[in-house]
């Protein structure tokens, strides 16, 4: 399921936020705990890929549409959130938007605060309807 494959991209970004990073023997952990199939570890594996290599990207256009907040006052779990969330929205033709941001709203109700959710699906709301 690909809503597995999102969670283990989601630790490993969250991971790289925080400064740590989830080399492969972790990540590869990760696919065994969450037991995802081959496909689904490919899919989370290029869910990162893209995510890292456009990160300095993806991260200016959510601060660009979080006006009200310093960036470094975003929760890092709801910035790992939207940048794959957005990671998925500009590069993965094949997944519609509001199958990305409801995935993004998911996630930050399991890992992040109470309003995170609300706060994920905005930013990421206004962000494709604009």
């Amino acid at each position: 399921m690909r809503s597995d494959a999102r969670e283990v991209a989601f630790k490993t970004i969250f991971s790289g936020l925080l400064g740590g990073g989830l080399g492969k023997t972790a990540r590869a952990n990760l696919y065994l705990k969450t037991k995802l199939n081959d496909e689904e570890k490919m899919f989370a594996e290029r869910l990162v890929s893209v995510t890292q290599e456009h990160l300095e990207e993806l991260s200016a256009e959510i601060s660009a549409a979080v006006t009200r907040f310093a960036d470094y006052r975003i929760y890092p779990a709801d910035k790992a959130i939207m940048l794959i969330a957005l990671a998925e929205i500009k590069y993965f033709d094949e997944i519609p938007p509001v199958v990305s941001v409801s995935e993004a709203a998911a996630l930050a109700r399991a890992y992040s605060t109470e309003k995170s959710a609300d706060f994920v699906n905005g930013v990421l709301g206004g962000i494709i309807n604009a």
